[in-house]
């Protein structure tokens, strides 16, 4: 229970910064940069009296409803919350704090600060196993019928609304929003690293069985033991190999520092680990 509060409080905060990054500088300056938010800004244009937050959620609504008859019910728990929650978020955000028009007039803020908070929070988001479906609907439905691969069919879906959006709003604005759909992936891309990230060490060190039970009764954690040889010296020595966290590195390493001064320590960084203790698989 405890575990699932977390992941929906995460998943809550995500849909609010996606939220805060589609209303108050996306939409502004209609820059529809894929999605269903995209979709919504277009259409917005021709009808504007139906707020863009509501446009989201009749068109996640419909796009689940085709989804289920077309495709199955291949569509967690996670993924309608947080779909229809973010329709549901900027709905709200219309209504209690609205906007009329862009915080600044630099285009180029606009596009960078939407993408840079939205990205964040989509990335926090998948970090917990969601999505905001929209496009990964359309995406599995091209699939389906078309049998283009899903990551081609998400860029093509992305594409044609960035290129409904240069059709709508201008060349200017079309281009600013297909630069936004590929910022956006990179920056989901480097938040899912940053949360996930954990440091591999490996030891050598002549006081290998103090630093064991060190990592083992204090941090928690396993470590992996390889015989080595000394390359010069011919001398026999244990190599020891951990992951932890980044948090629990610094206290190994300043434990190490006094414990052996003359250890050889190698870190590197590992963006994903599943199994005990990490992230569980599933």
């Amino acid at each position: 229970m405890k575990k699932a509060i977390k992941e929906y409080i995460l998943i809550t905060l995500g849909i609010f910064l996606v939220a805060v990054g589609i209303y108050y500088f996306l939409v502004p300056s209609n820059l529809a940069a894929g999605g269903v938010s995209g979709l919504a800004i277009v259409i917005n244009k021709f009808f504007p009296a139906i707020p863009v937050g509501l446009l989201m959620l009749g068109m996640n609504i419909i796009l689940f409803i085709i989804a289920f008859i077309v495709i199955g019910s291949n569509f967690g728990a996670k993924t309608i919350y947080s779909s229809l929650g973010l329709s549901g978020m900027i709905w709200v955000l219309e209504k209690l704090y609205p906007i009329s028009q862009p915080i600044v007039d630099d285009l180029l803020l606009q596009l960078l600060f939407g993408i840079l908070i939205s990205g964040i929070g989509m990335g926090i988001l998948f970090n917990q196993n969601a999505s905001t479906g929209g496009t990964d609907i359309i995406a599995k439905i091209i699939n389906k019928f078309f049998h283009i691969d899903i990551g081609k069919s998400l860029l093509l879906s992305d594409f044609l609304i960035t290129l409904a959006a240069g059709l709508t709003f201008g060349p200017k604005i079309g281009m600013y929003a297909l630069l936004g759909v590929v910022i956006n992936g990179l920056v989901i891309d480097n938040v899912i690293q940053g949360l996930n990230v954990c440091k591999q060490v490996t030891i050598i060190s002549s006081k290998s069985e103090q630093i064991k039970k060190y990592i083992i009764e204090e941090l928690g954690r396993g470590v992996t033991i390889f015989d080595g040889r000394g390359a010069f010296t011919g001398e026999k020595k244990e190599v020891l190999m951990t992951i932890i966290s980044r948090k629990e590195f610094i206290k190994l390493r300043e434990y190490i520092k006094e414990l052996d001064k003359r250890a050889f320590i190698s870190v590197s960084n590992v963006h994903e680990v599943l199994g005990e203790g990490f992230t569980e698989l599933e």
